[in-house]
């Protein structure tokens, strides 16, 4: 899942989901939020793994066979569009 695609799911900000992706240690965001995006991995099949003895935490998916995430967002620029005339004048911008 994307920065884009968990911010969509959430409503939080792209920079709230990078801010709490930048270190190893605690997440550098309240409470709520990390909540928040907690929730929506789970939902999503992400497992997330304690530390154990000298082993760090960790996450993965709940199933092998877990499908890939649908994006949700639908981005205009893949959109195909006409092409434009071009102008008899060729100074002139070509009209939208």
């Amino acid at each position: 899942m994307s920065v884009l695609d968990l911010a969509e799911r959430t409503g939080l900000a792209p920079n709230t989901i990078k801010r709490a992706e930048s270190g190893n240690g605690p997440a550098p965001v309240n409470t709520a939020n990390a909540k928040l995006m907690v929730s929506i991995l789970h939902s999503a099949g992400v497992i997330f793994i304690p530390a154990w003895a000298d082993l760090g935490s960790g996450v993965r998916l709940a199933s092998p066979e877990q499908p890939a995430l649908a994006r949700r967002r639908t981005n205009a620029k893949t959109e195909t569009m006409p092409p434009q005339k071009e102008s008899r004048n060729s100074s002139a911008p070509p009209k939208p």
